[in-house]
């Protein structure tokens, strides 16, 4: 057995060789035995001595961190591998790094994962592109990193990087702590953890109706950051110590249906969100709504009516996702009768990656303005944090409002 010392396991990452996931590790220094990974001697000396080798003919290009709309700063490398350089028999490559953050330098966050290379012929051409990735908190970092084949020959790189938000970003809320190196996280609807409610004022009462659609109405899926975009938005709603009772509404408008529903509930449920969303199947729709060329048209109308006229009242309803480019618009003649009903504000967060491309505004839009409600253009993460927050300040004092306005009544 080699000589080491063992660390824990902490969790999974995207890191990935064509058609293989790398499953990142996680560890800390000095923990004590009985932990799940032996880090060998031979590996820690190469991290130790940062030096630069290329004993298997890798090249390495890291990934400057970037705010997602998830609001984790998405950090990582690509590496380029000659094929030449693993022909031959069945072979395995094992991928070593640790991401260092400066604030606290004696609890790295290592990352590791064996792949398994298929027989190459010998005079194979071109190139093996690997990807890895990895989560990151403000602050700034050092990277070891290195990789090997079964013959110990070894590849080995380091960089520095730092994940910062601009001067006038400083207001964001990072999803993680300064100075954390984190696996990416998989799985966006993830339950959420407990939310200390505010004690002072009864709890806010929010309805949201989400078109999980892809930005790009012709798409055949939902690319992962349009999905990332929207639950982050709910998530920040969920998270408000002032909200305290949710009803959500989840619709596709390809398939003109309600995917999900939600009523008067006390936290989100994102778990059956997500098992929701995912049954969505992109470009079928009923015969029947083909043969009416107002079918969309008709579905948005009559859910924007039943969900803004149902009682009671919620502090505010807010519509989210991205455009909604119908033929027809939701016709003011049904929708102006129930206007002058709406005595909590209203919302519509667009979802919008090209606003250049797309400045008009959708059929959404045109139904929030009836309401006079807020609309705001959601292109970049920076727009999300603190579109979100201003709506959530004024849903607040809307209320605050109501209730001054009901006890001077009185």
């Amino acid at each position: 057995m080699r000589r080491g010392i063992k660390n824990r396991l902490a969790g999974v990452s995207a890191l990935v060789l064509p058609a293989t996931l790398l499953c990142p590790v996680a560890m800390r220094a000095q923990l004590p035995l009985g932990s799940s990974l032996l880090l060998n001697a031979g590996d820690q000396a190469v991290l130790e001595a940062r030096e630069v080798r290329k004993d298997l003919n890798c090249t390495v290009y890291p990934v400057k961190p970037e705010l997602g709309f998830d609001l984790r700063f998405h950090s990582g490398f690509d590496v380029s591998l000659p094929l030449s350089d693993v022909a031959g028999e069945e072979n395995e490559l094992t991928m070593l790094f640790r991401v260092i953050p400066d604030a606290h330098k004696d609890q790295p966050a290592y990352f590791v994962k064996h792949i398994h290379v298929p027989k190459i012929e010998d005079d194979a051409k071109g190139d093996a592109n690997l990807h890895g990735s990895f989560d990151l908190g403000e602050g700034s970092y050092h990277v070891d990193w290195l990789m090997r084949d079964r013959t110990e020959r070894v590849c080995s790189f380091y960089w520095d990087s730092e994940a910062v938000l601009g001067p006038k970003d400083k207001q964001i809320e990072v999803a993680l702590p300064a100075g954390t190196a984190a696996p990416v996280v998989k799985e966006p609807f993830h339950e959420d953890p407990p939310v200390e409610r505010a004690q002072d004022s009864p709890p806010l009462s929010i309805k949201v109706l989400v078109n999980f659609a892809p930005q790009m109405p012709d798409s055949a899926a939902m690319r992962p950051s349009d999905t990332t975009a929207l639950v982050t938005l709910l998530r920040r709603i969920s998270r408000e110590p002032h909200f305290g009772k949710f009803s959500l509404v989840a619709f596709n408008i390809q398939e003109q249906r309600v995917v999900y529903r939600q009523s008067s509930a006390d936290k989100i449920d994102f778990p059956a969100l997500g098992e929701a969303v995912r049954k969505i199947k992109l470009g079928t729709v009923d015969a029947k709504l083909l043969a009416n060329k107002h079918s969309e048209m008709e579905f948005l109308s009559d859910l924007i009516l039943k969900e803004i006229s149902a009682g009671p009242h919620p502090d505010a309803v807010i519509f989210a996702g991205p455009k909604i480019m119908l033929d027809d618009s939701v016709p003011d003649e049904l929708l102006k009768p129930f206007a002058s009903d709406v005595d909590f504000p209203v919302f519509y967060m667009n979802y919008n990656l090209y606003p250049l491309d797309m400045p008009w505004h959708d059929s959404v839009s045109h139904a929030v303005k009836l309401f006079k409600g807020t609309e705001y253009t959601i292109s970049r993460p920076r727009d999300l944090w603190f579109a979100a927050t201003e709506m959530i300040q004024r849903v607040v004092k809307s209320s605050h409002g109501r209730t001054s306005n009901a006890a001077s009544a009185q």
